[in-house]
Parts: C-alpha cells; sequence; structure tokens
C-alpha cells in the first residue's frame, strides 16, 4: 500500500493548484465541484453538495467498507491566503516536489490531509476491500470560521451518523513525535471601539480633550492582571470545567521544554505562567490582535484621534461558551465607568474534547505505538488552536481525534507550507491499521 499511496497521491495534487480562499471569496465553486468530482470518480456510494444552510457548500461523500464500522473524516478545501508572495521559495499554488518535501499553499492545511485520504480510499476501491464504511464532510469555510457548521451538521445529521471522527489532520512535534489530538480549543472574537470626538481634533487640544486612544487603552488594561496573565473580567472561569486525575495524567506527559520554547520563538519576557501545559489545555486566554488608531504613515501628524478599535480573541477552555464572552466584557466595562466602549463580537466556536476513556482514543493510540513507535506519539486533550470539532462531537456524541500527515516544520498559514512525504505515507500506514483494528472490533 505504501508504495501504490506513494505513485497515486498525485491523481489528487491538482486540488493543491485551485486557488480556494474563502475570505476572499476565490476559487470556491471550482473547488467543491472538483472536490464532489474526485468523490464520483472514486465510485462513492453517495455524493451530494449541501448549500442549504447558507454560506460555502459542503461536499458530502460516503462509501460502503467490509464491517458495520463506520468513520467520518472532517476535511475542508478552503485555505489561507498565500501573501506576502515574496517570502514564498516557490509558487504556492505549484506543486513543488522537493527531496522529501511537498511545498504548496493548503498541502499542511488542510488540502493535503484530503488528498493522502483520497488516495487511499482509491487503494481500496480499486481492490474491493474498503476496510469500514467511510464518510467525508469536506467544507469550505473553516478558515473563516465555520460560521455554518452547526447549521449542516443539524440538517443532515441523519447522513452523518458514524462511529466515530477523524478530524482534518495531524502532525509531529518539535520532538518528532506524532500529537494525537482529541479537541480543539474554543474561540471568542471581539472588536472593542472608542470614539471621543465628532472629528479628528489638533494635538493641542489633549490640555482638555480625552483622545479615543487613550480611553482605548485604559478600558483593555482593566481586562488583565499583567503580573499572573489571570482574566479579570468576573465570571469568565466559571464555566471551566476542571481536569479529571485521568486528563491530568495526559497532561503531564506533554512535551514542553520552556528553555526551548523561548529560545525557538525567540521570546523577549519571561513566560507568563508556571503551568504552561494546564494552561494551554484547559485555561481561557485574551490576546490584543490589533490596535487601530490615528495616524500611522511616514512623518509627523500632531492629531488627536476620534477612533480607535482593538480586536481581541479569546482562546478558551473546551467547555466554555463563546456566546458569553461579549456580555461578561460588556457588564465588566460598564461597571468600571466605560459604558461608551461598543463591543462587538465578531465570531467565536465552542471547543470540544474526547472522553480520554473511549475505546477509540485507545485504538488509536495504540495503533500509533505499532506504527510509529512506544515513544513516538503523545496524546492531547485538545489543540491549543480552535475549530468546529464541537459540531460533531457534541451534536453526534461521537469522538473525534486528529491524526494526520504534518510536522512541526510545515508553516501551516505561512510561507513555504510544506509537508514531508515519508509523514505523509506513515500517516497513511497509521490510518489503515485504525481502520483495520476497528473494523474487527
Amino acid at each position: 500500500m505504501r508504495e501504490y499511496i506513494k505513485e497515486h497521491w498525485q491523481d489528487f495534487s491538482d486540488l493543491l493548484r485551485i486557488k480556494t480562499i474563502a475570505a476572499q471569496h476565490i476559487g470556491i465553486e471550482e473547488t467543491s465541484t472538483w472536490v464532489a468530482q474526485a468523490f464520483r470518480n472514486l465510485d462513492a456510494k453517495k455524493v451530494a453538495v449541501w448549500d442549504d444552510q447558507g454560506g460555502n457548500p459542503v461536499v458530502f461523500a460516503e462509501f460502503t467498507g467490509q464491517s458495520d464500522k463506520t468513520i467520518l473524516f472532517y476535511n475542508h478545501y478552503d485555505t489561507q491566503p498565500a501573501e506576502p508572495l515574496d517570502q514564498w521559495a516557490t509558487d504556492p499554488f505549484a506543486v513543488t516536489v522537493q527531496d522529501d518535501h511537498i511545498f504548496a499553499r493548503g498541502i499542511g492545511d488542510d488540502k493535503g490531509d484530503l488528498i493522502f485520504r483520497l488516495a487511499w480510499v482509491k487503494y481500496h476501491q480499486e481492490r474491493g476491500d474498503l476496510p469500514v464504511n467511510v464518510k467525508f464532510y469536506v467544507e469550505g469555510e473553516e478558515e473563516i470560521g465555520s460560521s455554518h457548521v452547526v447549521q449542516y451538521t443539524q440538517a443532515h445529521q441523519a447522513d452523518l451518523q458514524a462511529d466515530a471522527v477523524l478530524w482534518e489532520g495531524g502532525a509531529k512535534n518539535e520532538a518528532e513525535k506524532l500529537a494525537i489530538v482529541g479537541g480543539l480549543r474554543g474561540i471568542a472574537c471581539l472588536e472593542l471601539t472608542a470614539v471621543s470626538a465628532n472629528v479628528d481634533l489638533h494635538s493641542s487640544k489633549a490640555s482638555y480633550a480625552e483622545s479615543a486612544p487613550w480611553r482605548l487603552v485604559k478600558a483593555l488594561n482593566l481586562l488583565r492582571d499583567d503580573q499572573t496573565n489571570r482574566i479579570l473580567i468576573p465570571g469568565i472561569y466559571d464555566d471551566v470545567r476542571p481536569l479529571t486525575p485521568a486528563e491530568q495524567q495526559q497532561v503531564a506527559t506533554l512535551d514542553f521544554d520552556a528553555a526551548k520554547v523561548i529560545a525557538g520563538e525567540g521570546l523577549k519576557r519571561p513566560l507568563l505562567t508556571d503551568t504552561p501545559r494546564t494552561d494551554l489545555t484547559n485555561q481561557p486566554t485574551i490576546t490584543i490582535n490589533g490596535i487601530t488608531a490615528g495616524y500611522q504613515e511616514e512623518g509627523v501628524k500632531t492629531v488627536l484621534p476620534r477612533l480607535a478599535t482593538a480586536k481581541l480573541d479569546f482562546r478558551l477552555a473546551p467547555d466554555q461558551d463563546p456566546q458569553r464572552i461579549p456580555d461578561l466584557v460588556r457588564a465588566y466595562l460598564d461597571q468600571n465607568g466605560f459604558t461608551d466602549i461598543k463591543v462587538e463580537y465578531i465570531v467565536g466556536q465552542k471547543g470540544y474534547r474526547s472522553d480520554v476513556n473511549h475505546p477509540f482514543v485507545g485504538l488509536v493510540c495504540d495503533t500509533a505505538r505499532e506504527v510509529y513507535g512506544p515513544d513516538s506519539y503523545q496524546y492531547i486533550l485538545n489543540s491549543f488552536g480552535a475549530g468546529p470539532a464541537y459540531a460533531f462531537g457534541d451534536l453526534l456524541q461521537l469522538p473525534v481525534l486528529g491524526i494526520g500527515i504534518g510536522y512541526a516544520g510545515s508553516n501551516v498559514h505561512g510561507a513555504n507550507e510544506n509537508v514531508r512525504l515519508t509523514d505523509a505515507l506513515q500517516a497513511v500506514e497509521h490510518l489503515e491499521l485504525v481502520a483495520q483494528k476497528f473494523a474487527q472490533q
């Protein structure tokens, strides 16, 4: 099978040559059509392009296997923009193979995982021996928040019935260990706006008039204790579920070398916590993503700006409700005299965490031990990033696990995005063993 996948993954590589940028409304129809046709070419039992809930189309496909077990794959066909293009050493929308590396936008997130899963299905379809029933849910809005995923999973719940979900992908970490991820953090994105006058004023009037940037900075300063990194908004920790003893044991095994992190990321300030493993897994954060105010061009313009905005994101523990965040922020600002600061909820996603004791979790870990080696993988309760796993885990009541083809140097979302072919082939070997063992349960 390894040699077959090595030869045939490029049967599907045209997917990488399509520019599919959801944020810019580029390539959506072309790509969803390509994905649907790829499933038809593989003689899927059912192929459907869903658009009944709005947003970008969802492509669904179903294949019949040799057991009564069903694995549902979640993937997405949209990618991040490739800009700045001058940082790429290759054309991001070509497929460049250099030694063991494959370079292209989306090869690591998430077209590459979909391509190798399709090659795996093709291998079995040609032989008529697909070990389990397989379903695919492939969406086109993941990179812009998956705002319609709940509507689609609810509307098509009958089609999506399965026994387990394999998430969009996964990767080896800096220590070359496969990270098996059992869920994702949640997120809430807000914009805060301060308006101090009807027009920008001459800066000499700062003698009596407050500027919007100063007003906004004072409001932002209320939100976090910069000594402890603790969020100061009342109630924000109320729905953080404490880790169980079994989950605490898993967290304790996570690789986190503080010195290597500081050196590798070039941090100029000390770490904000003595418990980074726990905080990354199960504590909320608040981040100022950007502040916009006043004159930013070359030279000097002595102005007192009337308008200032800040974009914030809150990374949330898996059980937290992102819809609560803007109301909590609003109430806290009002209590402290900042009723004039506008709070806008932009987008959010609830997190999800699979039950660490679920048999499928054990199966995926046991098979990883066989493929990668006993000390070459680790189980992560939930990814430190966000994604719509809750729409499948909560609604369908299924374990959601991420395994895939990436590695720590894949540069996902950045220039020169790449995967290593040997990692991709090893990931398919792992997928094969998971399917074979699952069929026997």
